[in-house]
């Protein structure tokens, strides 16, 4: 059975990188709320479709109850603290529906999108916000058009805009969100630099280089 549908992949933003520095079982511990976050999120029909390793498909016959679902969980990951920024891609398109398995080149058009997010943002095709009944509700910021791997036209993408005024504090090591400052350990030079824990500011201080110093998003 073939059908449109609005399709969401989302992962998160630094997990190799956390995975490196506090191993294996604080990754798959912080995939496990990562998901249960996500479950919690999910606004009318969208489904967790697939899940592999940090990644989610989701899927819903709306673009607008995805889009709900995506800004849903943008502002609940980026609540928690010693958590990993997300980013993801949505896109509206035709798809293949076989045993339950969802096949087509909206799908691959889907993750190529989400690559290309910066964390903590969300990009959407063209098609997705056209498809969109409401387009009031959340405002976009157009990133022009881009060429995506084995398509013959370029696709234009827009940055879905979040209500997040603050600067988010992150460990430059681990890439973990601090929300508490007072929980953190700030470094004894560096302004507004904070780390999650003494290890990661070992490694910091070892190479420096190695890493953006920054208490915020710019």
């Amino acid at each position: 059975m073939e059908q449109k549908i609005a399709i969401l992949m989302a992962d998160l933003s630094g997990y190799t990188a956390l995975t490196e520095i506090h191993g294996a079982s604080s990754a798959a511990d912080l995939v496990d709320k990562y998901v249960e976050i996500v479950e919690k999120c999910l606004v009318g029909d969208s489904q967790l479709k697939e899940r592999t390793g940090d990644e989610v498909m989701i899927v819903s016959s709306s673009p607008d109850l995805l889009l709900a679902t995506a800004d849903m969980i943008m502002k609940n990951t980026t609540r928690q603290e010693y958590f990993l920024q997300v980013h993801g891609g949505l896109h509206y398109g035709q798809v293949l529906i076989r045993n339950n398995s969802y096949f087509g080149s909206a799908i691959n058009i889907t993750a190529r999108i989400a690559a290309k997010a910066s964390p903590g943002t969300f990009l959407c095709s063209g098609d997705f916000i056209n498809a969109l009944a409401d387009k009031t509700t959340i405002k976009f910021h157009s990133k022009q058009k881009h060429r995506f791997k084995n398509l013959s036209e370029e696709m234009e993408v827009a940055e879905v805009l979040n209500a997040q005024n603050r600067k988010l504090v992150i460990d430059p090591v681990c890439r973990m969100l601090i929300q508490d400052k007072a929980s953190g350990i700030q470094h004894q030079e560096i302004k507004h630099s904070y780390f999650c824990s003494r290890t990661c500011l070992d490694i910091f201080n070892n190479n420096p280089d190695a890493y953006v110093a920054t208490g915020g998003l710019n």
